[in-house]
């Protein structure tokens, strides 16, 4: 379900303690229950016009290919709730996946090179949070300006050259290919971080004065949150998530170029916004993103089976977005009505 920020006193004794049914309500009304249903109509609908749809390869690529998309969406989704954007999570995840190789080429073991990535994403990720949280300047500026700019960096480190298969472990590359009870390591290990993402979100303390930084910043800053760090320290988490997705990316495609990762910032931007986190800022769930993420690569599977046109497959993720974003002002709208109603009332 959406998280929002509570800022009633838990010791308020005229306050309602939640019940089954009232649990129950949210739960139906929330919007990740509505993409939830969503992706398993359309994996109903393929599986009965293709009986292959769900064995094999088609079952295990339908599993690993959000593998990446996922960490991304975790990231975006800590950044979209402060009131920020991240457009170089693309860029990034180029950056780390080719240092990843080169670490390996050069003998490092492929530990070294996981966490050498990761590192390198945070620290690209801190980049964007110093300019954005202590520069005040807007995260679709920088961020945009820095995708440029890291891609730039990227292309005169590659070149035309490219890191390949041979130059990496072996055990390495086998994480692409690896799996568990028919379930891909790589998707396995991204479902985890997801998993600590939402319980960081839910229930540390830093983690809830997010939403609070996004819901109103103003009374963030009078209350006296400390704005700047919290943001800053969503962008470093966003850069890293970023540097592991450009791990996995390395692990499996087992070849890394210039061009790695061009395109995807929209896709996880467009699976966090799907998956229910306001675009706005101050709600939504990484929970929600990550459904988002795989329902973004359910769609590119199932459309084909069903005879939809390519170009009709994109209009239909931006139909997805735009009904979000609308979805997310009427919401908002009727909240605000809803609270000025309560306040007339009130005597």
């Amino acid at each position: 379900m959406s998280t929002t920020v509570d800022t009633t006193p838990s010791t308020d004794p005229g306050r309602r303690r939640p019940d089954a049914r009232g649990v129950a309500g949210d739960l139906l009304r929330s919007r990740e229950l509505a993409v939830l249903v969503v992706l398993l109509l359309l994996v109903a609908v393929a599986t009965f016009k293709s009986n292959g749809f769900l064995t094999g390869d088609s079952w295990r690529d339908l599993l690993l290919t959000p593998s990446i998309l996922l960490l991304l969406a975790a990231g975006q989704t800590m950044v979209l709730i402060t009131r920020n954007v991240d457009l170089s999570v693309a860029s990034t995840l180029g950056l780390t996946a080719y240092a990843t190789g080169e670490l390996m080429s050069s003998g490092q073991s492929p530990w070294v090179a996981a966490l050498g990535g990761v590192a390198f994403g945070a620290f690209l990720g801190a980049i964007n949070g110093v300019m954005i949280a202590f520069g005040r300047v807007p995260a679709l500026v920088i961020t945009l300006g820095t995708s440029l700019a890291f891609r730039g960096f990227l292309l005169h480190w590659a070149g035309s050259d490219r890191v390949n298969a041979s130059e990496m472990d072996s055990g390495f590359l086998a994480l692409g290919t690896k799996q568990v009870l028919t379930i891909p390591v790589l998707t396995i290990i991204a479902l985890l971080v997801v998993v600590a993402v939402g319980y960081y979100l839910r229930t540390a303390r830093s983690g809830r004065e997010l939403y609070a930084i996004g819901s109103d910043p103003a009374a963030a800053a009078l209350f006296g949150l400390p704005i700047r760090q919290r943001v800053l320290g969503a962008f470093i988490a966003s850069g890293a998530l970023a540097g592991l997705a450009g791990v996995f990316f390395a692990a499996r495609y087992g070849g890394v170029s210039s061009n790695a990762g061009q395109g995807i910032e929209l896709q996880a931007i467009a699976a966090a916004v799907i998956g229910g986190v306001a675009i706005f800022g101050g709600s939504g769930s990484v929970w929600g993103a990550a459904i988002g993420a795989f329902l973004l690569v359910t769609i590119d599977r199932v459309l084909p089976i069903l005879g939809v046109p390519d170009f009709y497959q994109q209009a239909v993720v931006g139909g997805l977005i735009i009904g979000a974003v609308v979805l997310d002002r009427f919401l908002a709208s009727r909240a605000e009505h809803r609270l000025v109603a309560e306040r007339e009332v009130t005597p």
